[in-house]
């Protein structure tokens, strides 16, 4: 296993595959590998039409959540982004940005508002906003555009989509909804969290809710760091509460509809319990949930 970031896949700027493989990136979101997204744009096609300014700008883009579905489609979320209007400084109204990628360049938007401000809009589809002096970018829905919690479905033609990934992450536990043990052991995790290793898991299923009644829901894997961690000692009991997640209905390619996603935290256990703070992002209000699923325990190799 190579440590540090390196490169499983790479597109062209047409989204066909210049180097690498989906096989290769899959692989790595498998082994809880962290993952990066650089992309080249100009200034005045993606972030100002209005501007003389051709310059080229590269990104590098943080991807603090990832999923894996049916074992082989690898799509990931931006977690933490406030939306910025580079070079000054931040965009219009406060919200989340959370931008979801997946591995063949299709993209998509969900931005719920965090300024209190009052949109009772209705739910479903929304007219397509007006990108004509922007070619490069190919929405293909729009959802909720006058409720709190706008989203959308696109391609931007980056120049080339560069999918880095790290793997220092090293499985120590992995054990079945009701705890029972599948590989690894909880005093490895416990000893691995004494020494100050982050700590990162697996939740196999976790969206399933979000999947219609009637409908089967496609195999999922959703991997997100943890936060603070704690052991008890008597118990043997691990347990963290982690940093944001997205949730979103499973499908290939993943993407958003209405009233198919939500956001908020979690707390699990070693035992299999997930207790589930989760916001409604139309809203803004939150509700306690709580229930189990196959987790896979993983700390970063030093």
């Amino acid at each position: 296993m190579k440590l540090g970031f390196h490169n499983p896949l790479t597109l062209n700027g047409d989204r066909s595959i210049r180097e690498g493989s989906f096989a290769a990136l899959a692989d790595a979101i498998r082994r809880g590998a962290d993952l990066r997204v650089a992309t080249t744009f100009r200034h005045n096609e993606h972030i100002d039409p209005a501007s003389d300014r051709a310059e080229l700008v590269e990104e590098v883009a943080e991807f603090r959540e990832t999923y894996l579905l049916a074992d082989q489609w690898s799509a990931a979320f931006m977690t933490l982004r406030m939306p910025v209007d580079i070079p000054v400084g931040f965009g219009p109204r406060p919200s989340m940005s959370f931008f979801l990628y997946n591995q063949d360049g299709h993209q998509a938007i969900a931005r719920p508002y965090l300024d209190g401000l009052s949109s009772n809009g209705e739910l479903g589809p929304s007219t397509l906003d007006d990108h004509s002096a922007m070619p490069r970018y190919h929405q293909h829905d729009s959802w909720d555009a006058a409720t709190n919690a706008p989203s959308s479905n696109f391609i931007y033609d980056f120049d080339s989509y560069r999918f880095l990934v790290n793997d220092r992450w090293q499985e120590l536990l992995s054990h079945a909804a009701d705890g029972s043990v599948v590989a690894g052991s909880v005093t490895d995790l416990a000893d691995a969290f004494r020494q100050g290793l982050p700590v990162k898991l697996g939740i196999r299923g976790l969206c399933a809710d979000l999947t219609p009644a009637g409908e089967t829901t496609l195999d999922h894997e959703v991997f997100i760091h943890a936060g603070s961690c704690y052991y008890y000692t008597e118990r043997k009991l691990f347990m963290t509460g982690t940093h944001p997640v997205v949730r979103v209905r499973p499908a290939i390619p993943l993407r958003h509809v209405s009233r198919g996603w939500d956001f908020g935290w979690l707390m699990a256990r070693s035992d299999g319990q997930v207790a589930r703070w989760l916001c409604d992002p139309y809203t803004l209000t939150f509700q306690r949930s709580q229930a189990h699923y196959a987790l896979r325990w993983f700390v970063a190799e030093s």
